[in-house]
């Protein structure tokens, strides 16, 4: 997702600079070009030959390094930065930049920056909750820094409190968020559903399906990614929320239905990719159903169609999208629904298709529209989503 692009990682004087490691490392994996800038303190807790043997990159320390003579480096690589990220950043580091000092390597680098900017604070919970650090962090958010939240547990002092730098997975996020793609959704609010339902039959025991989540959570994160509002109502699932997504968590279809409702006025576009029970039993028992012998009969009654109503109570200027799993005669089911919901697209895909089933992290789908039907090829479900995208943006464009 950051072939072509261009990281700066500031590393500051904070036990928490081993996390930095791992997060030059994730980085590198995808594909990013990442420069390390250290600071003199920082090199006492990890040396520079770490960061250069994961990045392949030459690590800058001292701003006057007589191996960088060709050009003004700081200058240099600042032009040519994508995003900045200060991970572990100290209180001193915060207190520098806040105020615009610039006295080292990093510091002047990061002055001359002007694309996207972020930090992580990591120190001890007295420092971080001192009134000084708090205003300098105020002030770095006014001048356009996003300060990561430090994560709460037991600190390397002994302390327990706030002060951790987050994981190398959660900063990644941050990072993909600002440059894994045009933000090309930016005001447009978009709205997903994801996973099964659960309809109880007692306390112990409900119909579900099998549906993992996995294509619904996948739209959302690629909506996401392109700059979008993105609500996700999720039936139960394994799977992590994503970051900078609302998510509203639901089980049943009649708690989807409510949920989607109110949410779905506010929506320029809808996915409607969650697998909601079609039926759900007629009676609900407060006790367990006890075994008895023979046989049992469950009474069940339709549940309300989520995407039919969507359908009848659109916005004039709204693309919906919905999906349909298929055994058999996929075209012309699929058709018939694109036509009975009133909505712009149908993704379908076939359940006995290999790759195209519940569970898996790939996906065989075909886009039907009014327009056409374009067949899209076996991809991972993130791969898809963001062809889907792509397809109901060429909708509201016609």
């Amino acid at each position: 997702m950051l072939k072509g692009k261009t990281v700066l990682l500031g590393v500051t004087g904070g036990i928490a600079a081993y996390k930095a490691a791992a997060l030059a490392s994730a980085l590198v994996k995808l594909h990013a070009a990442v420069e390390v800038v250290m600071t003199a303190h920082a090199t006492e807790f990890i040396t520079p030959l770490t960061f250069e043997q994961l990045t392949g990159r030459r690590v800058m320390v001292d701003t006057f390094d007589r191996n960088f003579t060709h050009q003004v480096e700081h200058i240099s690589l600042a032009q040519r930065t994508d995003l900045v990220i200060i991970a572990p950043a100290t209180a001193n580091i915060c207190a520098k930049l806040a105020h615009g000092l610039a006295d080292d390597m990093l510091t002047t680098t990061v002055l001359a920056c002007r694309c996207p900017k972020l930090i992580a604070p990591a120190m001890n919970t007295n420092m971080y909750e001192n009134p000084v650090t708090q205003d300098n962090l105020e002030l770095l958010r006014h001048y356009g820094w996003e300060v990561i939240e430090p994560a709460s547990g037991r600190l390397a002092c002994g302390a327990v409190g706030k002060g951790k730098m987050p994981e190398p997975e959660d900063l990644t996020e941050h990072i993909l968020h600002h440059i894994a793609f045009p933000h090309d959704l930016t005001g447009k609010h978009i709205l997903v559903t994801g996973g099964p339902t659960r309809e109880s039959l007692d306390p112990v025991r409900y119909l579900t399906n099998r549906s993992t989540g996995k294509m619904g959570y996948a739209l959302a994160k690629m909506a996401m990614l392109r700059g979008a509002d993105v609500t996700l109502v999720s039936g139960p699932t394994d799977i992590p929320a994503p970051k900078f997504v609302k998510l509203i968590r639901v089980e049943s279809a009649a708690q989807m239905f409510a949920a989607v409702t109110e949410e779905s006025p506010h929506a320029d576009y809808i996915f409607m990719a969650a697998a909601v029970a079609d039926y759900t039993p007629a009676n609900y028992s407060d006790e367990k159903i006890k075994k008895k012998d023979g046989d049992l009969s469950i009474p069940l009654e339709r549940t309300q169609d989520i995407l039919k109503y969507l359908g009848s109570h659109r916005r004039e200027d709204q693309v919906i999208c919905g999906f349909s799993m298929e055994t058999e005669n996929l075209l012309e089911n699929s058709q018939k629904k694109l036509l009975s919901k009133n909505v712009d697209m149908i993704c379908a895909n076939n359940l006995k298709t290999e790759g195209a089933g519940f569970g898996v992290d790939t996906n065989v789908i075909t886009v039907i529209t009014k327009n056409g039907i374009a067949e899209l090829p076996l991809q991972s479900k993130e791969s898809a989503a963001a062809a889907i995208i792509d397809s109901a943006l060429t909708l509201s464009n016609n």
